[in-house]
């Protein structure tokens, strides 16, 4: 079947993609009447999806045809930060833009370098993220950024231990007797995981929420572990402990298809569940319950799976911990089993052509520094960036240590241009704001890191207003840099066919809207890992060439629990049900779900601090300070407050939101920033 489907004149069914950063990557189908979309479903023909979306992407026509969607091209007139505009001309904005981009490379000492790119997961599409952007800035010869601000850790220490970005396929967790759910609220996060496990199940298995807060997930799962943000290492540690002194152990997997057993075992030995019983904040006989559903597993050969998201990297030790993790399903065999193993990113299977899209050779010679994404609160404040571009990101609210951030983007000498559906608090800032289309307005071409289909996006309305695609303004931008490379003229065709090359047939994405790529079902169950021994290495040797530890190991916080400091209270910052990191925030009837920014709080940290349900607080620190509603609630465990996230700034109760709060302190591996490596205290505002 076409996936353009019409079978009322008047009314036509197109396929597309969900774009957003969700594992998911559900298969869209757009229904359109007289060039309107008035509605946005799943599809029932990709099985992944179903026929079934989450809330957010349900109300997608919201998003498009909300009465602020940003229309025309806006040049600032008032004071940066306030918000003021007047529309102009694609002319008179792009010529502008182009032209002091000129001034900046010719007058200052490093050239192009003073300029910086910063994107990240606005749109996954492979098209409208990192093409005709990356062959624009390449050419530019602009400072690098290293993406690092939701999974990089994690995905350094998947690397190191399982040699990709790789773990079992998602719908052979159907098939699980035991699942871990690690760091995930899948319910809210990972909505067709959850119909998996909800099989398995059915079936008869065990579900075990692991994870700080008692979300949604937890309530539906037979046990949920409650221990302290940044503990897990210690938890798999003692696992590993009780799995060696029981020989819960698969001894034949082990000497096959592992590397450096010996040394993490005897590491291990060192973890009783007593010491990491303290550490984590649980009791003991919850790391025994937990080993021995684990081993039992084991010992009868039956399935045992690991889903691991991306909250448990959020800490300082977060490269470490998703290493160990990874490193559980070797020590019984799991990977024997295709409903067995451990799941935190399927990218890696995706043979996509990064160098065709993004066209690194147009650098040439040149080497251009490196700026972390991260850390931007700080780099901005170094006045050689004199320029900023920012598409598919909204830094003034999602990037850590925000109160740095703004100051970074109230710089009078930063000439800064923000692609954008709306005015965002980063827009806010912007010299230029460009209106690009949504997902329903262009093409692209998606891979996805919780499944193993590709996706194709066709457009399913014309362009609102004057938005233009990413690709189209980079394009035109070429044009008035003086940029005659045949690379900047190819379309969004060309783009979507060239991603995958002869990989994927692009006539059957055409056709059907998606395409599964082959892979096997146990990719492990007779070792072949992708690292450099061939085997699941608890011992890396490419980390001991780096000067670091070759064994994974507990590494503490930052920003230590210790419920007699200044700042007692642990905060994570996990997002709102019904936002998506910074999108869908200004959604109306989403926002109004969510109500006010909410702090969820443990009666007992409540009552010590006089504090009531429903009171509006200041949650504070030595970064600064942001108020919001408690909820008193059985999803705060005491000693930890849960800040849900991510509200624009402006749409706070005082200018700003969690990330007032959070740290611009990295991670062991991977760069990646530590919003869950936080310490806050609590108080009832004035007059409470």
């Amino acid at each position: 079947m076409n996936a353009t489907q019409q079978s009322d004149p008047a009314q036509t069914q197109v396929v597309g993609a969900c774009p957003h950063d969700c594992p998911d990557t559900c298969s869209l189908q757009t229904t359109v009447v007289g060039g309107v979309a008035i509605k946005v479903q799943g599809n029932p023909a990709h099985p992944h999806t179903d026929g079934v979306l989450c809330t957010k992407v349900s109300r997608y026509t919201e998003r498009v045809y909300h009465p602020e969607r940003l229309l025309h091209p806006l040049k600032r007139v008032g004071p940066k930060g306030a918000g003021q505009f007047e529309r102009v001309s694609w002319d008179t904005a792009l010529n502008d833009i182009a032209s002091r981009l000129k001034t900046i490379i010719a007058c200052e000492p490093n050239g192009a370098e003073a300029i910086l790119p910063y994107s990240y997961g606005g749109t996954l599409g492979l098209v409208q993220s990192d093409s005709m952007s990356a062959r624009f800035f390449h050419r530019l010869g602009a400072s690098l950024l290293d993406r690092t601000v939701c999974a990089s850790a994690g995905c350094k220490g998947l690397t190191y231990t399982l040699g990709g970005k790789l773990g079992m396929r998602v719908e052979f967790f159907a098939e699980s007797k035991l699942i871990l759910i690690w760091g995930s609220n899948s319910i809210s996060s990972n909505l067709h995981f959850w119909r998996y496990a909800q099989e398995a199940k059915r079936n008869g298995a065990k579900l075990i929420c692991i994870d700080p807060r008692r979300s949604e997930t937890a309530d539906k799962c037979h046990e949920h572990i409650a221990l302290l943000p940044g503990t897990d290492g210690a938890l798999v540690l003692a696992l590993m402990y009780e799995l060696v002194t029981n020989d819960w152990l698969d001894h034949d997997y082990l000497a096959q298809y592992t590397l450096g057993w010996d040394a993490m075992r005897e590491r291990a030995l060192q973890w009783s569940p007593e010491r990491a019983a303290v550490v984590c904040g649980i009791l003991p006989e919850q790391i025994r319950s937990l080993a021995r559903d684990y081993g039992a597993c084991a010992s009868s050969r039956q399935p045992t799976a690991i889903r691991v998201n991306y909250g448990v990297q959020r800490v300082h030790g977060g490269g470490n911990a998703v290493r160990l993790i990874a490193s559980l399903p070797a020590l019984i065999g799991a990977w024997r089993h295709r409903a067995g193993g451990v799941l935190l990113t399927s990218s890696g299977n995706f043979p996509i052509d990064h160098d065709a899209l993004e066209r690194p050779d147009l650098l040439g010679s040149r080497t251009p520094r490196t700026i972390n994404m991260s850390t931007i609160g700080n780099d901005l404040l170094n006045p050689d960036i004199k320029a900023l571009m920012v598409y598919n990101s909204n830094p003034v609210a999602i990037a850590p240590e925000s109160a740095k951030v703004v100051q970074g983007f109230s710089r009078e000498d930063l000439f800064t241009v923000v692609l954008e559906h709306f005015q965002t608090d980063t827009a806010d800032y912007a010299d230029y704001v460009l209106p690009a289309t949504t997902q329903l307005e262009h093409w692209d071409v998606h891979m996805s890191y919780g499944h193993t289909d590709v996706l194709l996006n066709r457009p399913a309305i014309a362009p609102l207003g004057e938005a233009k695609p990413n690709t189209q303004i980079f394009r035109e931008l070429a044009q008035r840099m003086g940029f005659v490379e045949p690379c900047f003229s190819e379309d969004d065709m060309t783009l979507c066919r060239m991603a995958y090359g002869d990989a994927v047939d692009f006539e059957v994405l055409l056709e059907e809207g998606f395409s599964t790529l082959k892979t096997e079902p146990a990719p492990f169950a007779q070792g072949n890992f992708p690292t450099p021994s061939g085997k699941c290495e608890f011992f890396s040797e490419r980390l001991a060439a780096l000067g670091q530890d070759g064994l994974p190991d507990h590494v503490p916080n930052h920003e230590t629990f210790n419920s007699s400091s200044t700042y007692p209270l642990a905060m994570i910052s996990p997002p709102a049900r019904n936002f998506l990191n910074s999108s869908f925030v200004n959604v109306q009837s989403l926002q109004s779900m969510e109500g006010d920014p909410i702090l969820e709080m443990h009666a007992s940290d409540a009552a010590a601090r006089g504090i009531q349900n429903g009171a509006y607080v200041r949650v504070f620190n030595q970064r600064g300070e942001h108020v919001c509603k408690v909820a008193i609630s059985k999803r705060a465990r005491s000693g930890v407050v849960n800040g849900l996230g991510v509200w624009w700034r402006k749409l706070g109760l005082s200018g700003t939101n969690v990330n007032q709060l959070t740290s611009q302190n990295l991670t062991d591996m991977g760069n990646a920033p530590t919003y869950y490596d936080c310490l806050v205290e609590v108080e009832a505002t004035p007059g409470q």
